[in-house]
């Protein structure tokens, strides 16, 4: 253990570069447990001989889970210590990657990836940590730096398991996984300092003060639905593009989507640099230039998602678009209630991921009715609704 681990952090006295990276890296490695059982879908089908349908949970149940974990573990990051609760989560991580790869029946995969997808929370602790204890001129910029690497991850997970599993099995990759767990878990042993605990009370309490913090606080309220509509929005995009890959003109295999998910890692990176302008901009302004962004690129979408260059272009600009509003409303939400900055994230990340399911669950109704042209219709409300809620705040704030 070095002399680092035995640091406590103090509210607005600044992090160390060095744990703002490792938050970062671990960040986006913990968020790809999410999501490196969609591209090999297939091939676990096959090999576990299982009707379609029982296999298609395993890539919903994690999801789902991880709602869970968000909605109940996130906000006892200010009860316990945080590295003290990370690295259980990591060690879970580890076991359930390793349990997942030697499975044989599929029930034991439903079971390993429902705790897996609870205990990759361990990002939603790094967001309001960076938060609070960064100088308050760095706040948003530092933030940011944990959201790209948080991004990069669920971007090129699925890109990393689709090769892997292509050239070695779907075992691997989670064999891989559980060694990156490891991996990570030095990383939080070596460069992640004590923090001071602000909550005292017990678990019924803190979950009410949740409850009561959503019920208070209406600014919290209005920037939680605006960041969820605006990624409820990208994952329109996303939700079908493998579909839209599929027919004319492109005829293109599914690894396609992922190749395309490398274009988004330009929108992750880029909110690392968006960080810095928010608090001479402004939460508001950054709102609205990320809603007409998305905005652009639907219309960029629509009129050109017949090209490669078309779509790639829709995509850079609609995640852009999307870190623009997240990353300031996340980061005006946490700093409203500094003190109480991971019960103020557990109701940010909820809401933001139902916005998400939203999308999801719209996008399939929009390729029903019109393939892609109801993708960029559905999409385009998202975004608008998105910008209504800045109307709405403007409007409160003139009165």
């Amino acid at each position: 253990m070095t002399n680092k681990t035995r640091l406590i952090l103090k509210e607005n006295e600044g992090i160390p570069r060095s744990l703002l990276i490792m938050m970062a890296i671990v960040a986006g490695i913990t968020v790809g447990n999410l999501f490196y059982n969609q591209p090999l879908f297939e091939i676990i089908k096959k090999d576990l001989h299982k009707r379609e349908i029982l296999n298609n949970l395993i890539t919903v149940i994690t999801p789902i889970s991880y709602t869970l974990g968000l909605c109940f573990i996130v906000s006892i990051g200010g009860k316990v210590n945080r590295r003290t609760s990370i690295n259980g989560w990591l060690i879970t991580a580890t076991i359930m990657c390793l349990t997942i790869s030697f499975a044989t029946h599929i029930y034991i995969m439903w079971g390993a990836s429902i705790v897996l997808g609870i205990v990759s929370i361990v990002p939603q602790l790094f967001i309001p940590l960076a938060g609070q204890y960064s100088r308050p001129a760095h706040k948003s910029r530092n933030m940011g730096v944990v959201l790209s690497g948080l991004l990069t991850g669920i971007l090129a997970s699925r890109v990393i398991s689709g090769f892997v599993g292509q050239w070695l099995s779907w075992r691997a990759m989670f064999l891989i996984a559980a060694g990156l767990m490891v991996a990570c878990l030095w990383a939080t042993l070596h460069f992640l300092p004590f923090t001071q605990c602000n909550f005292e009370r017990n678990y019924k309490n803190l979950m009410l003060s949740v409850v009561s913090i959503f019920r208070k606080s209406p600014q919290i309220r209005y920037n939680s639905v605006r960041a969820a509509l605006a990624f409820g929005a990208m994952l329109t995009l996303w939700s079908c593009l493998a579909f839209h890959l599929a027919n004319a003109p492109f005829y293109a295999s599914s690894n396609m989507v992922g190749i395309l998910g490398l274009c988004g890692v330009t929108g992750a990176v880029a909110a690392s640099g968006v960080g810095k302008l928010i608090p001479r901009v402004g939460v508001q302004k950054f709102s609205v230039l990320g809603a007409i962004l998305q905005l652009f690129a639907w219309a960029v979408a629509y009129y050109f998602g017949d090209t490669y260059i078309g779509l790639i272009v829709a995509i850079i600009i609609c995640d852009l678009g999307t870190q623009c509003i997240q990353l300031s409303n996340q980061g005006a939400c946490i700093q409203d209630i500094p003190n109480a900055a991971n019960r103020v994230n557990t109701i940010f990340m909820t809401i933001y991921f139902i916005g998400g399911s939203l999308g999801t669950f719209f996008a399939g109704l929009g390729w029903k009715h019109a393939e892609w042209t109801g993708i960029c219709l559905m999409g385009s409300i998202f975004t608008m609704l998105s910008l209504l809620i800045s109307g709405i705040i403007d409007w409160r704030k003139k009165r």
